[in-house]
């Protein structure tokens, strides 16, 4: 089973998904919608200082962001690549210290049953915990906030699903690089494709 790195979807479990110290973290940083966004930067953009990020991702406040980028690098997950000396300061650059892309693929070729399908609950959940967040407010307006969810089911064969598929990345891909503004919120959106119903 590979992996679609075309759109920001990435099926969320635990060490479980391939049972080393790294995939735990991977997994951990993508339950979070921004460190799953800053993770995704790095994957498109190779290289990037805290000052690009905070430039790119203007709703995330400057200390937050330099926390993040300091445990992710403390995890393993980014490297420091350049230092730059800026008015008394060190500037870092930022990389990818891991090959993502192939640890993402080698945890869903290993997959068991068992573990697709903890890794299915905890991406509902990670949706949970958002819809329980956002239902706990006394202002909640569903029309005018925009959220839902749907299911439709549908007759399709390999090829056509495959098409699908590609639709929706190419959709998504379309707004990967859309700047927060205050139009602009960061919003979870989700794609299920259940396994074929065979009777």
């Amino acid at each position: 089973m590979k992996y679609n790195y075309q759109d920001d979807n990435i099926i969320i479990s635990d060490e479980s998904l391939g049972g080393t110290a790294m995939n735990k973290v991977i997994m951990e940083i993508i339950k979070h919608p921004v460190k799953c966004k800053l993770l995704l930067e790095f994957l498109n953009c190779e290289q990037a200082t805290a000052k690009q990020l905070s430039e790119r991702f203007s709703d995330i406040p400057p200390a937050t962001l330099y926390r993040y980028l300091k445990k992710m690098t403390v995890d393993g997950v980014l490297k420091i690549v350049n230092q730059t000396q800026i008015r008394g300061a060190m500037e870092k650059t930022y990389a990818l210290a891991i090959d993502l892309k192939k640890e993402m693929n080698e945890m869903m070729e290993n997959i068991s049953g068992d573990t697709y399908m903890q890794a299915f609950i905890q991406y509902v959940l990670g949706f949970a915990e958002q819809f329980q967040s956002y239902c706990k407010r006394r202002d909640i307006d569903i029309a005018k906030d925009k959220s839902g969810f749907s299911l439709v089911p549908l007759y399709l064969s390999d090829e056509e699903l495959d098409s699908f598929t590609q639709i929706y990345a190419e959709i998504t891909e379309k707004y990967r690089d859309n700047m927060p503004t205050k139009d602009r919120k960061l919003r979870s959106i989700g794609l299920i494709v259940a396994p074929p119903n065979i009777e």
